[in-house]
Parts: structure tokens; C-alpha cells; sequence
């Protein structure tokens, strides 16, 4: 009954109260901005309420549903995480290392010289997508697998 109460607490705060007071910060360092005054402590208040709560949903949705004597709880915790970086993050970075290879040997904001580090970034997003791919073959034989020998 207690541990309930403080789910639903915190489930509240972070989901409710937090992106509230968020708003209530980002319109406060916009009025401090317009005066002329200090408005960065403002500003970063309002994306810490932000980022609170959005690393409490994320860990809503990395702990699975449940129990809490279950072995596999915390196998299944981070294998939900791990997919999620894998599949996820990976080839969103990798995407946005490709845009900044590209930048980069369109010479904006520096000269182009072979050997460059444009290629850096193009061999970054090539090795996210291949951890990416790997891991969502790895996820397949595993799939492939759960139903036995035939």
C-alpha cells in the first residue's frame, strides 16, 4: 500500500508538477530576458524540470511491468535499455554524424584538406549503424531460438 502511494507520488511530480513548473521557469527567465536581467539560472531550472522528467518516464518504460520478486526483472530491465540505445540512439547519431560529416567536407566554417575530419564522422555514423544492425540480428537469432530445436 505504501510503496503505491510513493509510485503514484513520484508518477505525479514528474509527470504532472515538473513540466508545469517548467513552463512557470521558462516564462520567467523570457520576462528576466526582456529586462535585461539574469535569466540563465531561470532557464536552466526550467530544462532541469524537463529532464527529470523525462528521465523518469524513461525509466517507467525500462522497468517493465512486473513483479518484484520476478528473476528475470532486471535481465529484462536492461535488455529494454540496451535495445533502446542499440536501436534507437544509434541510428539517430548516426544520422546526425553524417550531417556533420557533410558540413565538414562542404568546408563550412574551415578549409578542406584531405585526411580531414570529415571522415571521422562519416566512419562514427557507419559504426553506429552497424551496432545497430548487430544487435537487431542478434535480437532476431535470439527470437528465432525461444521456440527450441524443431
Amino acid at each position: 500500500m505504501f510503496e503505491n502511494g510513493i509510485v503514484n507520488l513520484t508518477s505525479w511530480l514528474g509527470n504532472v508538477i515538473l513540466p508545469t513548473l517548467s513552463g512557470l521557469f521558462f516564462a520567467i527567465a523570457l520576462i528576466r530576458f526582456v529586462g535585461g536581467g539574469q535569466h540563465q539560472s531561470w532557464l536552466y531550472g526550467g530544462f532541469l524540470c524537463l529532464m527529470a522528467s523525462g528521465i523518469l518516464r524513461a525509466l517507467e518504460g525500462f522497468a517493465p511491468q512486473q513483479a518484484w520478486n520476478d528473476p528475470d526483472l532486471y535481465w529484462t530491465s536492461l535488455k529494454n535499455l540496451v535495445n533502446w540505445v542499440a536501436n534507437v540512439m544509434m541510428p539517430f547519431y548516426g544520422a546526425l554524424q553524417i550531417a556533420v560529416g557533410i558540413v565538414h567536407f562542404a568546408g563550412i566554417g574551415h578549409r578542406v584538406y584531405h585526411g580531414g575530419s570529415w571522415m571521422r564522422h562519416f566512419m562514427a555514423a557507419a559504426g553506429c549503424f552497424m551496432l545497430s544492425g548487430i544487435v537487431r540480428l542478434a535480437e532476431w537469432f535470439i527470437e528465432q531460438g525461444r521456440g527450441g530445436i524443431r
